[in-house]
């Protein structure tokens, strides 16, 4: 399987755990600002006031996933979180939340919330 594939994989994986913990996926893949500081956020989850802006990481072991998080990447995250929040403003008011999904495939998965937090 490559890298794209498998990437891709461990998305669906992840959105699937947070539909089971009784979240709403939002978006999915959500780009903002294609060139500039914002970025993509793989998907965006909302659970009563709780928004999860969460990013996934597939790499050969968990520990490596974790690494993969740059803080340069965490930054554009959180400039795409911003962007989604300003074409939303229904979700004034909800808590916001920055999580990581890091998974080994086949089927090694750790979610890890409030794996950063805005600067």
């Amino acid at each position: 399987m490559n890298n794209n594939v498998a990437g891709r994989w461990a998305e669906r994986l992840a959105r699937g755990i947070f539909v089971l913990k009784g979240f709403r996926i939002l978006a999915a893949n959500y780009v903002t600002g294609r060139g500039t500081q914002a970025g993509e956020v793989d998907f965006v989850a909302r659970r009563g006031s709780l928004i999860v802006f969460a990013e996934v990481k597939q790499r050969s072991s968990l520990e490596k996933a974790a690494y993969a998080i740059s803080e340069k990447q965490k930054r554009r995250i959180i400039n795409g979180a911003a962007a989604f929040l300003q074409k939303h403003p229904e979700l004034n008011g909800c808590d916001i939340r920055f999580d990581a999904v890091l998974v080994e495939l086949p089927f090694k998965i750790r979610h890890i919330k409030n794996a950063w937090s805005e600067y």
